[in-house]
């Protein structure tokens, strides 16, 4: 399956994060965000992240769905020693190719773990699919792994952040997308939602959105632009620059 492009030369990513206590609210994914930003230094976009379940059909499903539209998919979770880290066999199915241990994995494990202490639950963890490339875990050296397009790593933070720089050099990158940000204060969303969508339309790759906050200090509002192209991005914060103050204009005692 070959992944599509969404956008002219754009480069990719969803993210897959997969267990049952994501799921049950036990567990906090603090994972999606780091991905996130961490691409975007790299230029590559982040376009969706799912939640799935430790249940073989639906991360195979969920998978496959992804990896045909988007140049990288990411896994975090589930490839750990217990009975429920099903990952790699799922990513071994939606691929159908094979799995096992794999012997680059074993000599990782055995960098950690005595030959003596490698039980079949620690073994497990050395589980790859046929044709994978093994992605370097610094941290606990039971490795996470690359197949096609997919990308899997573990759930845990500091694990999985170990990982993703190791894999990183290998990805495909674009340009970074470039970010202004113009504070509103609190002038309130509907006084200038209409004049916004102005000037979106009329600045044609820049993405514009209005961000609301709320906290003890009040309402405030901030509007973010982000595009590749610096002097398209100059000439829309410009605009938006001219709206807000105009506004803040209208306002003023006088």
């Amino acid at each position: 399956m070959q992944p599509s492009s969404s956008g002219a030369g754009a480069i990719t990513a969803a993210v897959l994060v997969i267990g049952d206590e994501i799921l049950s609210g036990r567990t906090l994914d603090s994972n999606t965000g780091y991905i996130a930003r961490y691409l975007a230094e790299l230029g590559v976009d982040l376009r969706e992240a799912r939640v799935v379940p430790d249940v073989t059909e639906e991360i195979v499903a969920a998978l496959n769905a992804l990896r045909g539209r988007y140049t990288y998919v990411f896994t975090t979770g589930g490839i750990g020693p217990t009975h429920d880290d099903i990952t790699a066999d799922a990513v071994a199915q939606a691929f159908g190719v094979s799995i096992d241990e794999d012997p680059r994995a074993i000599a990782a494990l055995l960098e950690r773990i005595p030959a003596g202490k490698l039980n079949a639950a620690r073994r497990r963890m050395a589980r790859i699919p046929a044709g994978a490339e093994l992605v370097d875990n610094p941290v606990s050296k039971a490795p996470g792994f690359m197949i096609g397009n997919v990308i899997v790593m573990a759930g845990v933070p500091i694990i999985m952040q170990a990982m993703l720089d190791a894999v990183a050099p290998r990805l495909r990158t674009g340009a970074k997308v470039l970010v202004e940000t113009v504070e509103a204060g609190a002038i309130p969303e509907g006084r200038y939602a209409d004049a916004l969508a102005d000037i979106a339309a009329a600045h044609g790759g820049v993405s514009i959105g209005s961000y609301p906050s709320f906290s003890s200090a009040g309402a405030r509002n901030q509007i973010v632009l982000r595009s590749r192209d610096a002097a398209l991005l100059t000439r829309a914060a410009q605009a938006v620059r001219a709206l807000v103050d105009g506004l803040v204009s209208d306002n003023a005692p006088g």
